[in-house]
């Protein structure tokens, strides 16, 4: 992976539509693309990281400007991906977000974010790990970089014990691939103390539905002819699947009293 850095003239993005699944107002990449590699996601075939050095100055002079609302850190690339280890741009935005005294909410796949967490503690934050297998098999397949769902488990357990508020995003729910295991990845993000799992369907569109597909072709060609039908000529799988699929989760979250919402 090749790092690039660079220097941003804005860093703080205002998210217009209501934001029902993360519940920000804000969001901050500290990164363009991301070093893990997923298959399911847009920049899995990018092989050079922008490192935006001077975010966290940007950020001050921004949040000086709006009002008070829940910043999301890593809405499209993971903020504790392996660059974060020399660059240390979401620990600087973390500080800028505490001297502001905004609330934030963090997306990662990764335990380095246990390095902040007295810094978590001393703000209003939220971490969201996700989290769309238990099988280190699949997870090596689809996610090639990323730290292992033990791992991760293992994240939400700590940060909970540290009274961070925690839980898990199955995001994507890949179709005929992981949605046989909801119900154990809720049962295991519950007994890590996570207090919420969200869901979201893959998405395929643009350049990333050709490398899924070809992803696919390699590991499940059973699947292609299914994908055709399930996607036709949407990005998300039809609504009949979606609706079976959101009751499932639904009754899961219930039967053990885990939420399927971040309530603020």
């Amino acid at each position: 992976m090749d790092y690039r850095l660079l220097r941003c003239d804005t860093v703080l993005k205002t998210i217009v539509k209501k934001d029902t699944l993360f519940k920000g107002e804000y969001c901050v990449d500290p990164y363009q693309n991301c070093e893990f590699g997923c298959g399911y996601c847009d920049s899995s075939f990018e092989t050079t990281v922008y490192v935006k050095t001077n975010a966290a100055d940007i950020l001050d002079r921004e949040l000086s400007s709006v009002k008070k609302g829940v910043v999301i850190i890593g809405s499209v690339h993971d903020p504790y991906q392996p660059a974060e280890k020399t660059y240390t741009i979401t620990h600087q935005i973390l500080q800028v977000i505490k001297n502001h005294g905004f609330p934030c909410h963090i997306l990662t796949k990764s335990p380095l974010v246990l390095r902040d967490i007295e810094l978590l503690a001393s703000l209003k934050s939220y971490v969201t790990v996700s989290l769309v297998t238990l099988q280190q098999p699949l997870a090596r397949l689809f996610e090639r970089h990323a730290p292992s769902p033990k791992d991760r488990l293992r994240t939400i357990e700590r940060l909970s014990k540290e009274k961070i508020r925690t839980g898990a995003a199955i995001i994507p729910i890949i179709p005929y691939v992981n949605d046989s295991e909801l119900g154990e990845i809720v049962k295991a993000v519950h007994q890590a103390k996570g207090s919420y799992v969200l869901h979201q369907y893959l998405e395929l569109k643009g350049d990333q539905k050709q490398c899924f597909t070809n992803l696919l072709s390699q590991d499940y060609p059973s699947l292609i002819s299914k994908y055709q039908v399930l996607y036709k000529d949407d990005i998300r799988p039809l609504q009949s699947y979606r609706s079976s699929v959101d009751n499932i989760m639904k009754k899961t979250c219930s039967s053990m009293k885990i939420s399927e919402k971040i309530k603020l």
